[in-house]
């Protein structure tokens, strides 16, 4: 149930845009001009017509109540969820100047409403049904993971043969053979059932003639897919955590069969990485009681967002259980007693000497980690040079931007929200530096994507 008087911000609508030319349109949809009939109800619909270019209005729908995040049914012909009609009425419910009053779902949104809560249901029954009848036959499950490993082996065996031909032929020629030569040993490693050694194959097949310095960064990538190969063929000489981390990065899905954890969860950012096969999803958490930061991952085929969404800055009552592997922030979202809602709520930050140093300490459990997610307290961004960095505005310390971070307009919304004065940011912080998140004010204030 969602309360009347609880409204979201724009910036946590427009969080919800699938791309930047939604967002855009979407904006532009926020006003009441081309829109008719709407209204909401305190179950937590939103409706209207939206006037096209056609003679007949699209019908809009949204359920906000869902614990998932908000779901969407338009008319129109749009393939992105949520589409600008969506979008543009989420801005008008959210601006709370009455342009969307309460009142009874006509019948077309009350039919869609109704059979979402169906299902619903039914699938919550159908889970429960599922975990006391318990999962097939379990030998037969032990053959087959059997034979996967088996076929894994026999694939880092060779990924191990290529690695120490690369380095007796010398690194050199691995600029002369092109993308081709990693592209086949991904395929390879494809074949052998190790998605995650196909993908850092590929991240090695990117690495020569990608400017000054990448022979040591191909050397480095190679050190580490070696120690992923040698910590799979004597994982049963390791211990339970580190063997865990192991299968995960291998590729080898675990359940998330950690003790369920009920808290109140503040969505900390939202963003989506996308290849040719697939839309990943990240959204990070953090637990008001636990102190704990967490990861969900959700998952969309490519060029379709993934269903879970959840719009930065809002909270949820719910549990999560972890994911097996050392160190590993990700978890499963399971039940949930409230649906997502606005709370002044922010984490705890680190200065970025500490933010370091937590990175140091990760490594000790995932040695394949790229990053660790951090909250920044009292920085400032500054230019360095070609560059940005976050300088920690009471100490001489500070973290250089990542590549990834200067390129987006991510960098410009946090330069403007500072105006050289301390923020408060959350993000990601590595080796190749921090990438900035989500960002607040000194003092009160709503979180901004920077996303």
């Amino acid at each position: 149930m969602t309360q009347q008087g609880v409204r979201w911000s724009a910036d946590q609508v427009l969080s919800l845009a699938p791309d930047a030319a939604s967002r855009k349109a979407g904006s532009k949809l926020g006003a009441a001009g081309p829109w008719s009939e709407m209204g909401s109800c305190g179950e937590g619909t939103v409706w209207g017509l939206c006037q096209g270019s056609g003679g007949k209005p699209y019908q809009t729908v949204v359920d906000i109540a869902d614990a998932s995040g908000p779901a969407y049914k338009c008319s129109c012909p749009s393939r992105k969820f949520p589409c600008k009609h969506a979008l543009g009425l989420l801005l008008l419910w959210a601006a709370g100047d009455g342009a969307v009053p309460p009142g009874q779902p006509p019948e077309w949104a009350g039919q869609w409403i109704e059979g979402r809560r169906k299902r619903a249901q039914e699938k919550q029954s159908a889970g429960a049904s599922g975990a006391s009848s318990g999962s097939g036959d379990p030998e037969a499950a032990r053959r087959r993971a059997e034979r996967r490993a088996e076929r894994i082996t026999a694939g880092a065996t060779e990924l191990e043969q290529r690695l120490a031909d690369l380095l007796r032929g010398g690194l050199a020629g691995a600029e002369q053979a092109g993308y081709g030569l990693w592209e086949e040993t991904a395929a390879r490693m494809v074949d052998a059932q190790a998605s995650g050694l196909a993908a850092r194959v590929r991240e090695l097949g990117s690495i020569p003639s990608s400017g000054p310095g990448w022979p040591v960064r191909l050397l480095e990538e190679c050190a580490l897919l070696h120690l992923l190969d040698q910590g799979w063929l004597r994982r049963e000489g390791l211990p339970e955590g580190l063997a865990a981390t192991v299968r995960s990065r291998i590729g080898l899905a675990g359940s998330a069969d950690g003790p369920p954890l009920r808290d109140r969860w503040l969505v900390l950012a939202q963003y989506d990485t996308a290849d040719a096969r697939l839309t990943t999803r990240r959204i990070w958490l953090y637990g008001a009681e636990s102190g704990r930061t967490a990861l969900l991952l959700s998952y969309g085929a490519a060029g379709r967002a993934p269903e879970l969404a959840l719009p930065v800055g809002l909270v949820l009552d719910a549990e999560v259980s972890a994911y097996p592997g050392a160190g590993q922030p990700r978890v499963a979202l399971g039940e949930q007693f409230t649906p997502p809602a606005p709370a002044a709520l922010r984490p705890p930050g680190l200065t970025p000497a500490e933010a370091a140093a937590r990175y140091g300490e990760a490594l000790r459990d995932d040695p394949w980690l790229d990053s660790v997610p951090v909250t920044l307290e009292r920085v400032v961004p500054t230019p360095d040079g070609d560059s940005w960095q976050l300088a920690d505005a009471d100490g001489e310390t500070a973290l250089p931007l990542t590549s990834y971070a200067r390129s987006r307009p991510g960098l410009w919304r946090l330069v403007s929200l500072s105006g050289g004065a301390p923020v408060t940011v959350f993000g990601e912080c590595g080796h190749r530096g921090f990438t900035p998140l989500t960002a607040w004010p000194e003092g009160a204030g709503e979180a901004v994507s920077l996303c």
